[in-house]
Formats: C-alpha cells, structure tokens, sequence
C-alpha cells in the first residue's frame, strides 16, 4: 500500500486535511503530515493529536522566498527514505518537494492568482511541479490542463454536515444565556505573503463596530494580533478549537479575512466581509455565496460595511433564513473530504475517470 506525504502551512489546511488524513490512516495508509510553524498551525495539530514533522518556520511576508530552498531540503529529508506513492498539499513546498521525491503532486486550491500580483508569481513558480490542480468549481480563472474543478469548498472539508455537529454548550463558555444573540468580530493580521498591500478594519473601524453593535447584542472579537486595549475585555473567553461553535450560533459574523467568512456562510450565519479584496477581481468562491446562494455580503466600504451590520442585527427571524440557503446549498455541493479520500487512493486512475467523467464526483455527498 502505497505511503502518502500531506503538506499543512496554515490553520486552514490543517483543517481541511485532517479528516482527509484521519480517513486515509483508518483505511491503512502510511500518512506523513509535514507542517510549516505559522500563526495557530502547530497547536492545532498538536490539540488534534497528530504526528506532524516540522519543515519550515518562515519569516513574514515576501522575505519567506529566501528560506523555500531550505524547506524543501528539509522535507526532502524527512520523506526521501519513506518511498511516498502522492504529495498532496496547498502550496509550493509540496510541488518541490514532490518532484525531488519522483513523486506526483496534487494540489488543491483556492486562492485564484489573478487577484493578487505575488499569487499569480507562485503559481507560475508552482505549476510546472503541479500534476493536478483540483479548484472549487467557482474559481474564475481558467487555468489550464491540469485544472479540475469540483462542486465544494476547501471549508467544507471539515464544516460539512457528515463532519461537522454544532453544540449548544457554547452559550456556557461565552458566560450567556441559551439563545442570546451575540456577533462576532473577526479581524485578520494580513501577514501572509498574498496579503501584502491589502488591509481590512483599522482602529477606529474596530471601536465602532463594537459600540454600535453592542446596543443591540453581546459582541465578541476573535483577532490575529493584537486588538486595541480597549477592546481586549471583548476577545473570546473560548478554546481555539470551539471558533465553529461560535460561528454556527452566532447571529452575524462580521469579518475583514478571507477563510473565516466562507466558514460563517457555510454554517448559515449571515456574514459581511470587508477588505481590500473585495471589488470586480474578487474570488469567485466569494462572489458565489453573495450571488448565487444569498449567505454573505461582500462590502469593500468599511463604513457601507459597518452600517450594513447594524442594520441586520436588529432583524428578526435572520438565522432562520440563513439555515435555509444554507440547506440549499448543501443539495448542491459535495463531501470534499470524501471525494479526495478517493481522489489519493485510486491516483492516478482517479484522474482518468474524473477526467473522463466529472459527474463522478456527485457521488460523494
């Protein structure tokens, strides 16, 4: 049975692929995880309970590109010995790496080049070391031979209904009664090397937002960072590893980051997200869930955005709707995690039916 090399650089991969992994290990796969030292990834791994090998602890922004020889050096020698059968990963480490392995790589994506000038030079960097892009079916760019599309989110991974259960003892660890609207502030750090030149809520965005909301529900911040002193008394008393719980139950999510806004709109809370990102070269995961399916607002005016918040908060019946849109879409999308448990297993004869048959993919629900 052939051994598999998973690449994680983020919390959100980490995400996505940890159920991929639990899956592929309960079917008797050799599993190598390698994990890059960045932001919440390690103590996420580390909560989950998983074997990890570190290959990379980068400087911010840019200056990462530096240290990519050393990385992929260092992640050449922890699998060199371990004969992997696919790399499956994100990024660029995973291409390189896969190629001194003789191995091929898959690639799952879902940031699209075009809107960012450092992404569109990684990925021209990355795909001749590529041998399948697998995208979300709503990605705008076209790109190329090697790319796939399938009718999911990389959030859905771990958000579906086959994954994922709310729990309602979150009102207790908030220090709320049962059924209390609270919002939820979620701020970016904007550090990763795609997010250079764009920004989201400032200072002054972030006070007011919690002082016009607050008349109207409890209001709790989750931030990359730090937030301004006099807003820490409203950071989240709660596990990193319960944000879902938060997420699902509360009644508006309002967010400047890109990852956290899809995970609000697929557990049917109303979300607004608002950052430089927003605008006509948007994503087309985004651009989905506003115009397709009706589960977020895309608002690249911070004070549009602001006003819009208030104005929803005070809604009756907002969640009930949202649950609805929300089983809408579900109907139409599939279980990722399911589809690339298939997908690695039966590689490389999974290309060719997926190639020869997309529809294939409606199966896994």
């Amino acid at each position: 049975m052939k051994s598999i090399a998973i690449f994680v650089s983020t919390p959100a991969q980490v995400h996505f692929y940890r159920n991929i992994l639990r899956r592929l290990t309960e079917k008797g796969y050799n599993v190598h995880l390698l994990a890059r030292d960045y932001g919440e990834t390690l103590d996420i791994l580390n909560a989950l309970g998983f074997d990890y090998a570190v290959f990379s602890k980068p400087p911010k922004g840019s200056k990462r590109i530096i240290t990519l020889p050393k990385d992929v050096l260092k992640a050449f020698t922890f699998l060199r010995k371990e004969k992997i059968g696919v790399v499956t990963g994100f990024e660029i480490y995973g291409a390189y790496t896969s190629k001194l392995l003789r191995a091929p790589y898959v690639q799952f994506y879902d940031s699209e080049p075009s809107i960012h000038t450092l992404l569109s030079l990684q990925f021209k960097a990355m795909m001749p070391f590529t041998d399948v892009l697998l995208t979300p079916e709503s990605f705008r760019d076209e790109l190329g031979k090697k790319h796939l599309r399938v009718a999911s989110y990389k959030e859905l991974a771990y958000l579906h209904p086959n994954y994922y259960t709310p729990n309602d003892d979150i009102f207790d660890l908030l220090g709320i009664s049962k059924g209390e609207d609270y919002v939820l502030l979620r701020f970016n750090a904007f550090d990763a090397a795609h997010d250079e030149g764009v920004r989201g809520f400032t200072t002054e965005d972030k006070i007011t937002l919690v002082k016009e909301l607050e008349k109207h529900a409890h209001v709790f911040i989750s931030a990359e960072g730090k937030v301004p002193g006099e807003l820490e008394k409203y950071l989240l008393p709660v596990p990193k590893s319960r944000i879902h719980d938060v997420i699902y139950h509360a009644k508006l999510l309002v967010t400047d980051t890109q990852t956290m806004a899809t995970e609000g709109a697929l557990l049917g809370t109303p979300t607004i997200r608002s950052n430089k990102f927003v605008g006509p070269k948007d994503m087309g995961n985004f651009i989905e869930l506003e115009k397709r399916f009706g589960l977020m607002f895309n608002i690249r005016d911070r004070e549009e955005a602001i006003k819009k918040a208030v104005e929803l908060v005070q809604l009756n019946g907002l969640k009930r709707e949202w649950y609805r849109k929300r089983e809408k879409l579900l109907k139409e999308k599939i279980d990722i995690t399911s589809f690339m448990v298939w997908f690695l297993e039966n590689y490389p004869e999974s290309l060719e039916e997926f190639r020869q048959n997309p529809k294939i993919q409606h199966r896994f629900r």
